[in-house]
């Protein structure tokens, strides 16, 4: 079942969920708007040969309140919320329509689980034939809350956990990347 906006409101009131900063206009219906925060990643191609899954990749860190990503681009960008989900509550992000029709694709990997707490790295995607200039502290994606049947009897604990700022890939963490 996803959560309306009255219930969002009662489990924001109760402390049962927590995003922060929050400002009531960013409740939606039947969603939480979240917006651009301040850090971003970007893959140091001049570091970079190939990437693979076995090799953490490198990465140039970048701080500012605007930035601009060229033409068939990728960026890494993060929340200016921090979010705690309680362990029957899990999420999903989508991009907002506005900014998917300025050619912007927007995820997380689209699934944010039971029990997960930190700021919300977002994978972006400029898939137009011109740059797209973009702003800190402005709304730009949502984050979905359903609440599940039950209460996860293992929550979230994974790499990203606590994650503030963006937060690069850390699949070399995998088992699978270790063996073989």
């Amino acid at each position: 079942m996803i959560l309306s906006d009255c219930t969002i409101r009662q489990m924001l009131a109760s402390g049962e969920l927590r995003v922060e900063p929050i400002e009531d206009q960013q409740i939606q219906p039947a969603s939480i708007d979240l917006r651009l925060g301040r850090f971003f990643l970007k893959v140091d191609e001049n570091c970079t040969e190939c990437i693979t899954m076995r090799e953490q990749l490198k990465y140039v860190q970048l701080e500012r309140d605007e930035i601009v990503i060229p033409p068939q681009s990728f960026l890494l960008a993060t929340t200016m919320e921090y979010i705690k989900l309680p362990r029957e509550i899990t999420g999903f992000v989508e991009g907002r329509s506005s900014i998917g029709r300025m050619g912007l694709f927007i995820q997380n990997a689209g699934w944010v689980d039971a029990g997960f707490e930190g700021e919300i790295t977002l994978e972006l995607f400029n898939a137009n034939r011109l740059p797209i200039r973009l702003e800190a502290g402005r709304r730009i994606c949502q984050i979905v809350l359903a609440k599940m049947d039950r209460e996860a009897q293992n929550p979230y604990c994974g790499k990203y956990q606590y994650q503030k700022g963006a937060v690069g890939s850390r699949i070399y963490l995998d088992n699978e990347s270790r063996t073989g």
